[in-house]
């Protein structure tokens, strides 16, 4: 049998466990991964723990195994927000936890480095993300080879929002609506514009200033979490998901029908007129803009650029040739099946090319467009139609993610 732990050993293993338990999940590991992670440390370091995940909380069990059980057990039960993709501090927090594994770096100090992580964003960090908003919104435009005045209402409503976002991390009460906010922000620009200076393609630039906060990165990893037979995390990150849709859609909705009451009558058009080498220039724009949102570290910037772009690349032209469901399903497949390769022979987190990988194939547009035809014309069928694009979609990418598992498994959970 195995000899106990002195006190403080086992006390520094589990706190230096539940530092990395919340550093993981704040950083929007999703609850398979997060709960191998641990368990697979947990092995490493000598100590029994049980780990359960959902988007809002951890509950963590630990005990020693020299004990019987029940004479050295601890569980910590943590309530949390849902968390957000932070490649450069997962990275770091995947270094840190490798060098306690291979003995270099003692868990006390482990836990004092993890701390050291949350030193506040730098004002020019934090102009480059309100920036990153606008070159988002504007790149989508341009993929979609929209008019110049879409275009350019897309960036510009995409830079307010990003300035919304700022003031929602300090007030509360703004975060709470923070969704519907910036919905009402794109609808009533777009209208305005559409009324008073030119025709728009509405709905889409709507869309397309809002595609920072769309959740369609979400509903991925909730169908993912469900078919690994996370039931509890899957579903309640799906739902969670689906309601951000809804509050999206209702605050557009609300400026939609504030403006019709003063009278306004924008003029709505269906155009795409801009060249094909456009498409390209947005193409490497939007995977900066994702660079920066995701927050990688400066040295991660060319891959994470370089995996967005191979994702959108691969679906498209996939998907000219056997349509759209086997383009984003082979564009899925690979970016996983690189990550995964990443993750072996670099010993960094796959998550740096694989979440990168598959932004630009996630469903969430569609479903907000969905939303909005269906409340704007009341029409069922048009509801039903975007529905069933979403599903096949979210068919498509996580079959992708499970067979590019079994293509490469990957060795480290990250």
């Amino acid at each position: 049998m195995t000899a106990p732990m002195s006190e403080a050993s086992y006390s520094a293993r589990i706190d230096f466990m539940v530092e990395l338990a919340l550093r993981l999940h704040r950083y929007g590991t999703t609850a398979d991964r997060l709960e191998g992670a641990l368990s697979a440390v947990a092995t490493r370091l000598g100590i029994g723990c049980e780990p359960w995940s959902n988007p809002t909380g951890l509950i963590l069990t630990f005990s020693d195994p020299g004990r019987a059980t029940g004479l050295r057990d601890t569980t910590r039960v943590i309530r949390l927000s849902p968390g957000e993709v932070d490649l450069h501090r997962l990275a770091e927090t995947d270094r840190i936890a490798e060098q306690v594994l291979d003995g270099s770096l003692e868990p006390i100090e482990a836990k004092a480095q993890m701390l050291a992580l949350d030193a506040p964003a730098t004002p020019t960090t934090r102009r480059a993300e309100v920036v990153a908003f606008g070159l988002a919104a504007a790149s989508v435009a341009g993929l979609l080879r929209l008019p110049w005045l879409d275009i350019g209402v897309a960036g510009a409503t995409g830079l307010l929002i990003g300035l919304l976002a700022q003031l929602s991390e300090t007030r509360p009460r703004v975060r709470l609506g923070f969704e519907a906010l910036a919905g009402m922000v794109a609808g009533t620009i777009a209208i305005l514009v559409a009324s008073t200076v030119g025709p728009l393609n509405q709905n889409t630039v709507i869309i397309a200033a809002l595609i920072v906060l769309l959740p369609g990165l979400a509903l991925t990893n909730a169908v993912s979490e469900l078919t690994s037979q996370q039931l509890v995390s899957g579903t309640a990150r799906f739902a969670g998901a689906l309601t951000t849709v809804l509050k999206l859609g209702v605050g557009v909705l609300v400026a939609r029908y504030a403006l019709d009451l003063a009278g306004l009558s924008p003029v709505v058009r269906a155009a795409r007129p801009q060249p094909a080498w456009l498409e390209w220039i947005a193409l490497a724009t939007a995977s900066f803009a994702f660079a920066v949102l995701f927050r990688a570290s400066v040295r991660d910037y060319l891959r994470v650029i370089a995996a967005a772009a191979c994702g959108y690349l691969i679906s498209r032209f996939v998907g000219e040739a056997a349509g759209s469901p086997a383009g984003v399903f082979v564009a899925a497949l690979a970016m996983t099946a690189i990550g995964n390769a990443y993750a072996r022979w670099w010993h960094r987190p796959g998550a740096i090319i694989r979440v990168p990988g598959i932004i630009m194939l996630v469903p969430g547009s569609t479903s907000l467009r969905g939303l909005l035809s269906l409340m704007q014309t009341q029409d069922v069928g048009a509801g039903q139609a975007a529905m069933l694009a979403v599903i096949n979609a979210l068919a498509a990418l996580v079959a992708g993610l499970l067979f590019g598992n079994l293509l490469l498994p990957p060795r480290r959970n990250l």
